[in-house]
């Protein structure tokens, strides 16, 4: 009975040990899957393949540094190979410190394989100084290649004779390499070419000449050197159209001569009111004199009953007087009814 229960003992024993190891190696396996997940996912070893397989040559060591510093190796690595490919010779440590600088080192090999195949001078430094200048060198050197035609919005002058021109113009530039760090962009060229236009118009003595010789703009304003201290070359200026605007002369003449019928009207109407004041301080004085007149008569009575008084007017002298006004006032009805009668 006891040696019975001693050899199951012994049995469970070794099934236990048994379990232990195999539950081991599983846990093993699956550390070591990944550590390698761990190891390849760090370290970029098809990277490497691929650059090695391309002519490139680069370490591991470098590869981990790039992760270590926080550094996408793919976005170093892959436009190195693609420079090599080009025959073009770049340092990987410039590349990652444009690109640890906030560049874009892709953007900026690509325009070093097409300005090399443009015969362009361009080398990497000048084209990362681009890059990071907020400028898009790879359309920079492509403009270089391939002119660009800025269109001009319609701008408005007015020639000597008061006839209003309205232009639109179309200036093909070329960007200019070594200016474009720190060069004025096509906002300046708009507006350099808006001030030609009209500064050529405003001169000319008549719109006339300008519709039968619209090339003579761009003439003038392409002799303006208005390219200065741009990052653009302005290779020609054509006129694409010129409409017949308003007769700007003709309006301000209309307005000044309703300007001027305005002041005269006001002239006038204070020249009749003046009169009618004048009219009525007239009849205010003639009453006034009229008022006198009748003060004086109020006093012929009283000056007569004095002069009876004073014995100095006697009866007869009175009468006389009497019979002299009555034969004027006889007069005066007959001139009246004369004049009447010859009027009718």
């Amino acid at each position: 009975m006891l040696v019975n229960l001693i050899n199951n003992n012994a049995l469970l024993m070794n099934y236990s040990n048994s379990d232990l190891s195999v539950g081991g190696l599983v846990g093993i396996i699956i550390g070591v899957v990944v550590l390698l997940i761990f190891f390849f996912s760090f370290v970029p070893i098809g990277l490497a393949i691929s650059a090695g397989a391309s002519g490139v040559h680069i370490k591991l060591s470098q590869l981990v540094g790039m992760r270590i510093r926080k550094v996408n190796p793919h976005r170093i690595v892959e436009p190195l190979i693609k420079a090599t490919k080009a025959g073009l010779k770049l340092n990987l440590d410039k590349m990652e410190a444009h690109y640890l600088a906030g560049g874009n080192v892709d953007r900026v090999v690509n325009a070093l394989i097409a300005s090399q195949g443009a015969g362009i001078d361009l080398d990497f430094e000048k084209a990362c100084l681009i890059d990071l200048a907020g400028r898009d060198v790879l359309t920079a050197v492509q403009m270089s290649v391939s002119p660009k035609v800025i269109e001009t919005p319609v701008i408005a002058a007015i020639a000597k004779d008061g006839i209003e021109l309205r232009a639109k113009a179309k200036v093909t530039v070329r960007v200019n390499i070594d200016r474009l760090v720190g060069g004025a962009g096509e906002e300046t060229i708009i507006a350099r070419v808006g001030e030609g236009i009209v500064t050529t118009i405003g001169s000319s003595q008549s719109h006339k000449d300008v519709l039968e010789n619209p090339d003579s703009i761009s003439q003038t304003v392409l002799g303006k050197g208005l390219d200065s201290g741009t990052a653009f070359e302005i290779l020609s200026i054509d006129i694409a159209d010129v409409d017949v605007g308003v007769n700007v002369g003709a309006k301000l003449q209309i307005d000044q001569a309703e300007a001027d019928k305005r002041i005269a009207q006001a002239k006038a109407e204070e020249r009749r009111a003046m009169a009618v004041a004048q009219e009525q301080e007239n009849k205010a004085e003639v009453q006034g004199m009229r008022a006198r007149v009748i003060e004086a008569e109020a006093e012929v009575p009283r000056a007569m009953a004095e002069a009876f008084k004073n014995g100095n007017l006697g009866v007869m002298d009175y009468y006389r007087m009497k019979n002299l006004m009555a034969d004027t006032d006889m007069r005066e009805s007959i001139g009246k009814t004369t004049a009447a009668e010859e009027e009718a």
